[in-house]
């Protein structure tokens, strides 16, 4: 069984760290740098930064940011947010990215996962893929930081992106997202044991049960939460202790 992870995210909106309900009601959450250098130290397996408005403003992520942030931890760093060239990408990594995440930009031009893995390597390249189970009980996809529905379905796009080059899936439940009622188990885990590639689950995490279901019932390889870490009412340490107790296979 491989080691599981926790990864913090980082949303960044204006250069803050913010955090939202079901991707609204925004709210500050700390300065960025500050909180990944904490989040290194406190054991954090990596860390995904994510520039939640760069795509729908049309401008590029911010690597300065990133490059003040990547001085700051020696753990696995992913950024995501407008990304939709091989430069975009190089110019992240020179800034001491170690992946990249795409979303909307790959949705609408599924060769840019092609490229972007032919160029840098399918270990370098993250499928973020916002999903909303609607009434029909299908999980969809969304676009543009949740705002915009498509008629694709989450496990069908997941699917296209790991054949095209895509080395990892991080999945965001829009209905659980920030809700700290638990992560989205089934889709998780249709997604982590029909597809060849590790799935990250993101959306819901609020207690540390949450993270051992998602493990356990999800078989996800990997967990990403924002605010329960962010506003300090789950400690990494504390929470790696626990599933370490309950016989999942962390680094302590």
């Amino acid at each position: 069984m491989l080691t599981k992870r926790i990864i913090p995210c980082l949303d960044i909106k204006d250069g803050r760290t913010v955090k939202g309900v079901n991707f609204e009601n925004i709210r500050d959450a700390g300065d960025p740098v500050e909180l990944a250098a904490l989040y290194a130290k406190a054991g954090a397996d990596e860390l995904v930064f994510l520039d939640i408005t760069a795509t729908v403003e049309k401008r590029k992520t911010l690597s300065q940011l990133v490059n003040r942030v990547s001085h700051k931890i020696n753990i696995p760093f992913t950024v995501g947010g407008g990304i939709s060239t091989v430069d975009d990408v190089s110019v992240l990594l020179s800034n001491g990215a170690d992946k990249i995440s795409v979303n909307t930009a790959a949705f609408k031009n599924p060769g840019l996962i092609d490229q972007l893995a032919g160029n840098f390597g399918s270990q370098c390249i993250v499928l973020a893929i916002d999903a909303r189970q609607e009434e029909d009980g299908e999980w969809y996809v969304y676009l543009n930081g949740g705002r915009t529905k498509t008629e694709a379905k989450c496990f069908d796009w997941a699917k296209e992106g790991v054949e095209r080059g895509a080395g990892e899936i991080l999945l965001t439940s829009m209905n659980n997202d920030g809700t700290k009622k638990g992560f989205a188990l089934d889709i998780t885990k249709k997604l982590a044991t029909e597809l060849p590639v590790p799935v990250i689950a993101s959306g819901g995490g609020g207690t540390m049960e949450h993270f051992k279901d998602v493990f356990e019932n999800g078989c996800a390889e990997a967990a990403l939460a924002a605010s329960i870490f962010h506003f300090k009412e789950i400690a990494i340490p504390d929470l790696k202790q626990y599933l370490h107790q309950e016989n999942i296979i962390v680094r302590i």
